[in-house]
């Protein structure tokens, strides 16, 4: 479970002060998928950081009491200098886990051959793509997080791959994905809330978000 309690966000722009979530309370259950409906520059990132604690809150409390991956694509806990082989020997470590495990799915299913033993700085930005996402997907977690923003991979051979692990994957875990485009929120939930003058508007449907959500981007 995540729980936000009364959380607000903002960030000063420097010119006005631009208000991500105010006072914003919500909870996402286990088996419970959700999507996130908001227009782009409305603080859908910020939002998914928040839930990975990689953000504070200006105010409130979030609640989490489940294993919660980082963002999909998130390259923060990588260290460019190492090699893609070092990065998931070191976070199979912080994670407590067999880092021959983790090193041996991420080889398999990023599939950089010679570049696993590079340097990630020297990754394009689809291979580094492919690395996050293979490292997400050895470390198993109750709530996954998808942020529409992630860098994209266009490896036909790993998205067929990965896409077969996620699906898997996704049987048994929940999820939060945030977007522009209710399309994208249609591959992994029924449920959705709408981000709406910085609060999260909590919908049964999906169908009803789309409903408002299509109101407020119209008016």
């Amino acid at each position: 479970m995540i729980e936000f309690q009364n959380v607000s966000k903002s960030f000063w722009t420097g010119t006005q002060r631009k208000v991500i979530l105010d006072r914003a309370s919500f909870r996402v259950e286990l088996g419970h998928s959700i999507g996130v409906l908001a227009p782009n520059g409305t603080g859908k990132t910020t939002i998914i950081n928040m839930m990975a604690g990689l953000e504070k809150p200006d105010e409130g409390e979030i609640i989490r009491t489940s294993r919660i991956s980082f963002p999909l694509g998130f390259m923060g806990g990588v260290v460019s200098k190492h090699t893609a082989r070092e990065n998931a020997r070191y976070i199979a470590k912080l994670y407590s886990l067999d880092p021959d495990y983790i090193e041996a799915f991420c080889r398999y299913l990023c599939g950089l051959e010679e570049y696993f033993d590079m340097p990630v700085g020297t990754y394009s930005s689809g291979m580094k793509a492919r690395f996050t996402f293979s490292l997400m997907l050895a470390l198993e977690f109750d709530i996954y997080l998808i942020d529409e923003g992630m860098p994209a991979t266009t490896d036909v051979e790993f998205n067929r791959k990965a896409g077969s692990i996620l699906k898997d994957r996704l049987k048994k875990a929940t999820v939060i994905v945030v977007s522009h485009q209710a399309e994208t929120l249609e591959k992994f939930c029924r449920s959705a809330a709408v981000l709406s003058q910085g609060k999260l508007v909590m919908f049964d449907t999906l169908e009803e978000a789309k409903r408002l959500y299509d109101y407020e981007t119209q008016s």
